[in-house]
């Protein structure tokens, strides 16, 4: 799981490196802003996310504002969460979730949104297909048709009593 969370660390500094900076020489860069919706308060994948995005020089309140919007373990909050997101201007929104990148792609189709390790992104609607997603969507998938194929035929070749979940 490290490797995945590396790799949205990645791909959320590509789409930061991409945010407009303010045309005007004489005002400041404008700091990215990337909007992190969660599912709970604190999650398992929040302090690797953080420690990648130091490791790769941004820093929360430096040169990145990061808002963190916790559905507090309720889904039909994500929603309003996205709609905040939207308000506060995000360069980027991020979304470890389903619930939570349905509801980003709701409120925006122009702020990039990387969506976490899902499981299916096309049947859920969050992207048109894996080889051209389309839209400001983007991310990982845990979804792998050929390995899941592969778990049923296992499962029937050892014999596996359908509807008790014991071997015969």
């Amino acid at each position: 799981m490290r490797f995945a969370v590396r790799r949205l660390t990645s791909a959320v500094v590509l789409l930061l490196s991409a945010a407009p900076l303010a045309a005007d020489a004489q005002q400041p860069p404008t700091i990215p802003r990337l909007c992190y919706l969660a599912y709970a308060p604190s999650g398992p994948h929040d302090g690797a996310f953080l420690q990648n995005l130091r490791d790769l020089g941004y820093a929360d309140g430096r040169n990145l504002t990061i808002d963190f919007l916790s559905a507090a373990g309720r889904f039909e909050r994500f929603p309003a969460l996205a709609a905040d997101c939207v308000r506060l201007k995000a360069d980027v929104i991020v979304a470890l979730t389903t619930p939570g990148a349905l509801a980003a792609k709701k409120a925006t189709s122009t702020i990039p949104i990387v969506s976490g390790p899902t499981g299916d992104p096309v049947g859920t609607g969050i992207v048109a297909s894996l080889a051209r997603p389309g839209g400001n969507v983007t991310g990982l998938t845990q979804m792998s048709p050929g390995l899941s194929a592969k778990r049923l035929e296992l499962l029937k070749q050892a014999g596996v009593d359908r509807g008790r979940g014991r071997a015969r």
